[in-house]
C-alpha cells in the first residue's frame, strides 16, 4: 500500500470530520444543544447518524476478517447487528424517546423511582462504553500499521485526539453531521472499491472459495508469524522455515511436519508453496474452520450451535442497550420520528452489511495467509493491492483506509459522548455553574480508560471484542428496558437483582475469556459466548424478585408507563385533564368547607 495515498486519505478523512463538527459547533447556542440536539433531529438526519455510530471497526475490518476465519457462518454477524434494530424498533425506540430522559440512568431513575437503580445502570453504561472504546481504538492501530509501519499505539492516540476534540468542542449537535457525514463516507469507501475487486476476480476466471475447508495458497507465499500459535495437520506439510518449530531452530531450511499438532513461536518466517492448504491455527483465541451446525465435541469450542444461538442473542438484544444507540433516540422531535428513524436505519444497516462478506470471501482466494498471521481483520484493506496493485491498488486501499479510520471517528464519537454524559451526571464531582467545562473534562476521562487498554491490550480480534460488548448490553440493559416498559410489576430490588446476576456475569464471563483463564470444551463455549444463559438469567430474575417484592412497586408507575406509551399530543391531554379534575376537586372541596363553616 502506498504510504502517502494512505495518509492523504486519514489525513483528509480527520479534516472533513473536524469542519463538519466545527459546523455543527457553529449552530449550537444552548445546552440542550449540547446534550440532544435540543431534541430536533429529523428521522433521516438522525438514521444516518445512528447508521454511521453503529458501523464500527467490528463492521468494516471485523466481519470480513470472521468470513476469511470461519466461513458463511459467520454471516450470523451481520445479520443480527441488523437485526438488532427491528426488536429496538418495536418494543424500545418511542417509548425511549418519549421518557424525556438524557441517559440510560436517567430512564431507570425516572422508571423505578430508585438511586440505587441509577447507580448501577452507571456502571453498566461505563462497562459497556469503554468494552466498545477498545476495538475501535484497536482497529485504528492496526490500519495505520498496515498503512505506515507506525507503531500500534499511534493510530489509537490519532482517534482518541480527534474525538476528545470534536466531543468537548461541540457535543451532541456537532456529532449528528460528523456520522452522518460519515456513515455515507464508509458506505462509499466499501462500495467502490467492491466493483473493481470483483472486477478483477472475474477477469482472473472466476476462482472460488471452499468454505468448508481450509483456505488455499495460490502461489509461493511468505508468512510470518506474529504471536505464538499452534498449526494442526491433516497430512504431512513441506515447507521452509526460519525460526522455532516444536522447540527446535532453523535457519531458512525445509521442514516437513508430520500429521498433528506443531508449536510455533512468534517471529518465525514459514514458507508454504502454491496449492498449499492454509493450516488450522489456534492462538490463545482460537480460531479455524468449522461449521455453524455442528454439534460441541472435543477442544473445538470456537463456533457451535450453541455459540451461534449465544451469538444472535447477543446481537439481536443487546443492541437496545448500548449506550451510544439509546442516546441518539433522545434527539429525536417525539416518539413517531424515533420510530421512523429506526425503521430508515434498517435499510441503511441492511445495505452496508452487504459488503464486508464480499472482501471475506476474496481474502479467501487472495490472502488466505491472514488466517496464519492473526491479522485477519486487515483483509479489507490489503485486498486492493493484492489483486490489482500498482495505482489503481494504491488508490482504492487508501479510500478503504480513510473510510476504516472514518468508522473508528464515528463509533468512538458516539461512545464518548454516551459515556462521557454519564460520567458528568453521575461520577465526577461538578457544580452547576460549571457547565459544559465538567463535561469537556468527563471526556478526557471517558477516552483515556480505554485508551490505556488499547495499549495494553493488542491481540483482541476487534469483532469478537465487540459481540462480547453486545452479550453484556444484552444481559443487562435489555431486560431492564423490555421490563421496564412493558410490565407495571417490575421494582427496584428486581431491576437490581436482575442488573447484577445477568449483567455481572456476562461481564464476568467477558473477564474470565479475555484472560485466557477459560479451558477447552464447555467451559470455553459458556464463558465465551454467555448471551445464551446470561440473558434469561437476567430476565428470570427480574421477575422473581420483584414478584416477591410487589410491595415495593414506585408509586408513581402507572403515570410514567402512560407516558411512555401515550403519543406525547394525547399524553399532554391526559395531563391537563388530569390536572383540570384536580383543580375543579379542590374547588369544590373548598366551597363545601366554606358552607360547613
Amino acid at each position: 500500500m502506498n504510504q502517502t495515498y494512505a495518509l492523504t486519505a486519514v489525513t483528509v478523512v480527520v479534516l472533513a470530520t473536524v469542519l463538519v463538527g466545527a459546523l455543527g459547533l457553529r449552530i449550537s447556542r444552548t445546552t440542550s444543544d449540547f446534550y440532544v440536539a435540543s431534541r430536533s433531529v429529523g428521522p433521516r438526519l438522525n438514521a444516518a447518524a445512528i447508521s454511521g455510530e453503529y458501523l464500527s471497526a467490528a463492521s468494516f475490518l471485523g466481519v470480513a476478517g470472521l468470513v476469511l476465519l470461519q466461513g458463511p457462518e459467520m454471516l450470523w454477524y451481520p445479520v443480527g447487528y441488523t437485526a438488532g434494530y427491528l426488536v429496538l424498533l418495536v418494543l424500545v425506540a418511542a417509548p425511549l424517546r418519549r421518557s424525556g430522559a438524557y441517559t440510560l440512568p436517567d430512564f431507570a431513575e425516572a422508571r423505578l423511582e430508585s438511586r440505587a437503580v441509577r447507580r448501577l445502570a452507571v456502571l453498566f453504561v461505563v462497562g459497556v462504553g469503554w468494552l466498545y472504546l477498545l476495538p475501535q481504538l484497536q482497529g485504528a492501530g492496526l490500519t495505520l500499521e498496515i498503512m505506515t509501519g507506525a507503531p500500534h499505539w499511534v493510530g489509537g492516540l490519532v482517534v482518541a485526539f480527534v474525538v476528545t476534540a470534536a466531543v468537548a468542542a461541540g457535543g451532541m449537535r456537532s456529532i449528528t453531521f460528523v456520522q452522518a457525514f460519515q456513515y455515507w463516507l464508509k458506505l462509499t469507501a466499501l462500495l467502490v472499491p467492491a466493483f473493481f475487486l470483483v472486477a478483477a476476480w472475474a477477469g482472473d476466471g472466476a476462482p472460488r472459495a471452499s468454505f468448508d475447508a481450509r483456505a488455499v495458497f495460490r502461489e509461493h507465499t511468505d508468512v510470518r508469524i506474529a504471536e505464538d500459535v499452534r498449526v494442526t495437520l491433516d497430512a504431512p506439510l513441506t515447507l521452509g522455515v526460519t525460526g522455532e518449530v516444536d522447540g527446535r531452530t532453523y535457519e531458512r531450511q525445509p521442514v516437513t511436519l508430520a500429521t498433528g499438532r506443531h508449536t510455533v513461536r512468534a517471529g518465525a518466517r514459514l514458507v508454504f508453496l502454491p496449492d498449499t492448504a492454509v493450516p488450522d491455527t489456534r492462538s490463545e483465541v482460537g480460531m479455524g474452520v468449522s461449521s455453524w451446525s455442528e454439534p460441541l465435541s472435543g477442544d473445538r469450542a470456537e463456533l457451535r450451535l450453541y455459540a451461534t444461538y449465544g451469538l444472535i442473542l447477543a446481537t439481536f438484544l443487546g443492541t437496545m442497550g448500548l449506550p451510544h444507540v439509546a442516546v441518539r433516540f433522545y434527539t429525536s422531535p417525539d416518539g413517531r420520528a424515533a420510530r421512523r428513524a429506526t425503521l430508515a436505519v434498517l435499510g441503511l444497516v441492511g445495505t452496508f452489511y452487504l459488503l464486508p462478506p464480499v472482501y471475506g470471501a476474496l481474502s479467501r482466494i487472495y490472502a488466505p495467509e491472514l488466517a496464519l498471521t492473526g491479522d485477519a481483520d486487515a483483509a479489507v484493506l490489503v485486498l486492493p493491492e493484492r489483486m490489482l496493485g500498482g495505482v489503481a491498488g494504491d488508490l482504492l486501499g487508501a479510500l478503504l483506509a480513510g473510510g476504516a479510520f472514518a468508522a473508528f471517528l464515528s463509533t468512538a464519537s458516539g461512545l464518548t459522548m454516551a459515556v462521557a454524559g454519564v460520567l458528568h451526571q453521575d461520577v465526577l464531582p461538578a457544580s452547576p455553574a460549571a457547565g459544559t467545562r465538567s463535561f469537556r473534562f468527563a471526556v478526557v476521562v471517558a477516552m483515556l480508560v480505554p485508551l490505556g487498554g488499547s495499549l495494553a491490550a493488542t491481540d483482541v480480534p476487534v469483532a469478537d471484542a465487540v459481540g462480547l460488548a453486545f452479550a453484556v448490553s444484552a444481559s443487562s440493559f435489555c431486560p431492564l428496558l423490555v421490563l421496564g416498559i412493558w410490565w407495571r410489576g417490575l421494582t427496584p430490588p428486581g431491576a437490581v437483582a436482575g442488573l447484577v446476576t445477568g449483567g455481572g456475569a456476562a461481564l464476568s464471563a467477558v473477564l474470565v475469556t479475555r484472560a485466557g483463564l477459560a479451558r477447552a470444551g464447555w467451559t470455553h463455549t459458556l464463558l465465551a459466548w454467555p448471551a445464551a444463559w446470561s440473558v434469561p438469567l437476567g430476565f428470570l430474575t427480574m421477575i422473581t424478585v420483584s414478584l416477591a417484592t410487589r410491595s415495593r412497586i414506585p408509586a408513581g408507575t402507572a403515570a410514567v408507563l402512560a407516558r411512555l406509551h401515550l403519543p406525547e399530543d394525547v399524553a399532554v391531554q391526559r395531563v391537563e385533564q388530569a390536572g383540570r379534575v384536580g383543580q375543579a376537586g379542590r374547588v369544590g372541596r373548598a366551597g363545601r368547607a366554606g358552607g360547613e363553616r
